[in-house]
């Protein structure tokens, strides 16, 4: 495999021909180092009726509960990343069960796709960037204590789907 292309020499900050944005771009070869949004994926992940929830152990909001959800790696589909970082959150096995909704947050550069699943089993436990894990009861979410709006966006979602039978995506609420 061969490696990405980077610049040789030094780097200044134009607007290249035909772009209409500044970007770093390498005076020796001409190489332009686009900078895009992250993608990140999560689930909000159920098990009879209860929803999976991981307290932070890492920033930020560390303390905080959250889907599990992280950056997307190379090499993976949005869904593989979704179950890898259920596993590792939440040690969780789980069957993606289809989109949710996707998020745009242009303030952080993030796109999040969200999946609706499902445990396969009962079995889950802390991961390395989890404090503890749990499953709730809609009354029994924390929440004060989440991490990020877009959680409430999604667990609301979540909720509106599961009651209506409407399962087509979702996006940014209004507000």
């Amino acid at each position: 495999m061969s490696s990405p292309k980077t610049a040789r020499g030094p780097t200044v900050t134009i607007i290249p021909d035909g772009d209409n944005r500044e970007r770093q771009v390498c005076l020796d070869c001409g190489f332009i180092n686009y900078e895009n949004p992250k993608v990140v994926v999560g689930s909000v992940v159920v098990w009879e009726d209860r929803i999976l929830l991981c307290r932070r152990a890492i920033d930020p909001r560390l303390g905080f509960w959250t889907l599990p959800a992280g950056y997307m790696e190379l090499n993976e589909s949005a869904t593989q990343a979704a179950a890898r970082e259920a596993w590792e959150e939440a040690q969780a096995a789980i069957t993606i069960d289809g989109l949710l909704a996707v998020y745009s947050i242009p303030r952080i550069s993030q796109v999040q796709l969200i999946y609706r699943a499902h445990l396969t089993s009962p079995v889950f436990a802390a991961g390395p960037e989890s404090l503890e894990v749990a499953l709730f009861d809609w009354d029994e979410i924390p929440w004060d204590a989440l991490a990020f709006p877009s959680v409430k966006w999604a667990l609301d979602h979540y909720r509106e789907a599961a009651a209506s039978g409407d399962l087509a995506a979702r996006a940014n609420p209004a507000d």
